[in-house]
């Protein structure tokens, strides 16, 4: 292993080490990355006593390079180097308190500090002492499970995820990022204990969730989320989408993998997390918005809009920012019908110009989220919804190059439409400017003012008489 521990680092905190007197080791999901060919920017260091002190000499020998930052509470202490982070902790072993998941910490041995990790995968530590360097520790075989693509527990799994509740998100997060199968005794632990993910912040929840989100194949997390039965704890919006109903033989698709495939979809093309988001509440409101209809069978009007007004409140319960990106993902939800309808039908000027006035600068992010959401299995109509996109595309770009529409403001504003009339601020306002910008976008007028002041002297005319 000593061939993974080029990086001059290593060395230094192997001379200061002997310096003091102490074993260190680097553990965890450096050691992992390495037989998984990945590179990783973030090293744990562990040693047998003097963490703190151990982190003190390193950042000393590095001088002014370096940045030191100690967190006594914690008997933990973080060196910055370039674009290392290189956490610095004395071996522990730890109990817990069922009410909760800090664990009651002690000073332990290598061992017990192995032992108490999370997964096998990340119980692997490699020495760095002049005696060990570059030796591999690997007591839970987890270099095997590596190879075997296999998430498992050091411990048995009942106890690991009892004891801290957020490792069944994290071993589901691991199975998702790394296209990994969960153990099965872990799997049925996890579903066994699912309910004390309620003593975890909805913050870590989110954090975790987050990072399932970006996986490379998101779903592969999701599907674990529900079969495992977490889903319906953190996220049972997400869970009302599932399951298939029919009537008089007629029947809706399952919204819940409906909405897996237009998320892996998106990802294929974007490592937007926030348009990601987009793909998993397009349909939020579909289940609300149900119903049957004997001469058309399902329907679901309005799922957009009412989707749009549920996104605000799930961001919130789930501890989601409740900022730009909050209204970036409810403008993507309002608005994911509308090229679709443009692509099914003849393209007007109008429409187009519509959709460019809403979408502003994320128009190419809804027409990424539209083409994601083409499940069909049959593949004429694949190929007729692609062409349609494509036409629709061309003449969005035809139409902003001409007329400008992308973040557009009428060429006269509401002050100065009470100034032109004598008004003071009243609903006639609105209704004008409103007018003017209908006007416009439906290609009844020019975007230039002169012809703006001409629509609105001869709209007041007949307004306020």
């Amino acid at each position: 292993m000593e061939k993974h521990l080029t990086h001059p680092i290593f060395k230094t905190i192997s001379n200061c080490a002997e310096q003091l007197g102490v074993e260190a080791y680097v553990i965890g999901g450096y050691v992992r990355d390495i037989f998984l060919n990945r590179t990783n920017k973030d090293i744990d260091i562990v040693t047998i006593g003097k963490g703190i002190e151990l982190a003190e000499l390193v950042h000393q020998q590095l001088g002014a390079d370096a940045h030191l930052s100690v967190f006594k509470n914690f008997g933990t202490a973080q060196v910055k180097l370039a674009d290392l982070e290189i956490e610095f902790v004395g071996a522990r072993k730890e109990s817990y308190n069922r009410q909760s998941r800090k664990p009651i910490v002690e000073d332990g041995t290598l061992e017990n500090d192995q032992d108490r990790r999370d997964f096998t995968i990340n119980a692997m530590a490699i020495g760095l002492t002049k005696t060990n360097f570059g030796k591999l520790l690997d007591p839970f075989n987890g270099r095997i499970d590596i190879e075997n693509k296999l998430i498992r527990t050091p411990l048995e799994p009942d106890v690991t995820y009892s004891d801290d509740p957020l490792r069944m998100m994290r071993a589901i997060r691991f199975a998702s990022q790394l296209n990994f199968v969960i153990d099965k005794a872990s799997f049925e632990a996890i579903k066994k204990n699912k309910q004390r993910i309620e003593i975890v912040s909805k913050e870590r929840i989110a954090d975790e969730l987050n990072k399932i989100i970006l996986s490379p194949i998101p779903s592969i997390g999701f599907k674990l989320l529900f079969d495992s039965g977490l889903l319906h704890l953190i996220f049972p919006e997400m869970v009302k989408l599932h399951g298939v109903e029919t009537i008089n033989g007629k029947s809706h698709k399952d919204n819940f993998f409906h909405t897996l495939e237009v998320l892996d979809n998106t990802a294929k093309n974007t490592k937007n997390l926030w348009l990601r988001w987009a793909a998993i509440l397009h349909d939020i409101a579909k289940p609300a918005t149900k119903r049957f209809e004997p001469e058309h069978g399902w329907t679901f009007h309005g799922h957009e809009d009412k989707g749009a007004r549920m996104v605000p409140k799930i961001f919130e319960k789930l501890r989601l920012p409740l900022n730009e990106k909050m209204k970036y993902v409810q403008k993507l939800v309002l608005l994911h019908l509308r090229p679709i309808v443009l692509a099914k039908t003849e393209i007007t000027d109008s429409a187009v110009r519509r959709v460019l006035f809403e979408a502003g600068d994320d128009i190419d992010d809804l027409m990424l989220l539209c083409e994601a959401d083409i499940t069909t299995k049959n593949p004429n109509k694949v190929k007729r919804y692609l062409h349609n996109f494509e036409i629709v595309r061309q003449k969005l770009k035809d139409l902003e190059e001409r007329d400008k529409i992308r973040n557009w403001q009428p060429p006269i504003s509401g002050e100065e439409i009470m100034e032109l009339f004598n008004l003071q601020p009243c609903k006639l306002v609105g209704d004008l400017k409103n007018a003017l910008k209908d006007a416009i976008l439906d290609g009844e007028i020019p975007n230039d003012k002169e012809a703006a002041l001409d629509f609105l002297k001869k709209k007041a005319k007949t307004t306020l008489s």
